[in-house]
């Protein structure tokens, strides 16, 4: 290990890119990434970490499925799969860019960042291909969501009295299809940006890999990216400073430190919302029963301190 770095993955929430109520420009979202870079920058400058950053994509990709439909009588729509790619070099560019600029600013400009675009790959025989319920693109009416159904094959569901909406498988990861080049690139001494919006699901037909329509849980897939790349630390932030029990409620209480059990306990409870810290918490968890050294759960602005043990809610094997 170079110098005795460690290895961290940082795996960004949709508010470091995409604040509540914004329209989604461009400009707007790199002033966002751009004080999201400042946080990474600190990491690096303290010379005690390799970094490894992946991200969400949500928003992108629903404004991408929205200019396919918009587009779609003068320009091919593209399948999800392949805006889930557009959207990994969308938010690569805008991460490599200001993150770049910030360490030329502090006389690193030596240190390369790079955007992998990276395949993740699934099993076709996971069970949430027979039970699509990730809502995905633009809303219809029942009549054109009953149309796409029988023309496209969709799966289609009414979402919540707002309207109707394509619903996608949401498998688990198994592997970091492109692992071993972005733990060339770390070795070499390079940032990483990879496995954005929890990679483009592909299957393995006949030795060969295939995209399929689905979304991968980011978090889920930051922990296999942690895992394959052989990381000491994986850190998901989120828009809350540490975990807590009993979220708002009167009974609220922050969780600083929280063991692999303790944590199974929390949720078995009901303590974490389902698709929201549920997820964060039980990516955590199989870091730490997959050799990590420790997972951690903070906010944005936190993430320096939370490095450092003064912020934040971190998940240890005991």
């Amino acid at each position: 290990m170079e110098g005795g770095k460690k290895t961290i993955v940082v795996a960004l929430g949709g508010n470091a890119i995409l604040q509540p109520g914004q329209k989604g420009t461009f400009d707007e979202q790199m002033v966002n990434v751009h004080v999201t870079c400042e946080q990474l920058a600190h990491m690096v400058e303290s010379g005690k970490y390799r970094v490894v950053v992946t991200h969400g994509n949500g928003p992108q990709v629903g404004n991408l499925l929205l200019q396919n439909e918009a587009g779609k009588e003068v320009a091919a729509p593209m399948p999800l799969f392949v805006c889930g790619a557009e959207s990994q070099g969308l938010i690569g560019l805008m991460i490599q860019q200001n993150l770049g600029n910030l360490l030329a600013e502090q006389g690193k400009g030596d240190i390369p960042v790079a955007t992998v675009v990276t395949q993740v790959v699934v099993d076709k025989s996971d069970p949430a291909f027979a039970n699509p319920a990730k809502p995905v693109g633009p809303f219809y009416s029942e009549e054109e969501a009953k149309a796409l159904e029988t023309e496209k094959g969709y799966n289609v569901r009414e979402d919540a009295g707002r309207g109707w909406r394509r619903v996608v498988p949401s498998p688990d990861p198994i592997e970091i299809n492109e692992k071993a080049a972005i733990r060339q690139l770390v070795e070499a001494k390079a940032i990483v940006i990879a496995s954005g919006g929890g990679g483009i699901p592909v299957i393995r037909e006949n030795g060969k890999l295939v995209g399929v329509d689905a979304v991968i849980d980011k978090d889920l897939a930051g922990e296999r990216l942690a895992v394959d790349v052989g990381a000491s630390i994986f850190m998901v932030l989120t828009d809350v400073d540490s975990v807590r029990l009993n979220y708002n409620t009167p009974e609220e209480k922050v969780i600083s430190t929280m063991t692999v059990d303790e944590a199974k306990g929390y949720a078995e409870e009901g303590h974490f919302a389902k698709g929201s810290m549920d997820p964060k918490v039980k990516a955590a968890v199989r870091f730490v029963e997959a050799g990590g050294e420790k997972a951690i759960i903070t906010s944005l602005d936190q993430a320096v301190a939370a490095l450092e043990g003064r912020a934040g809610t971190t998940i240890t094997k005991s």
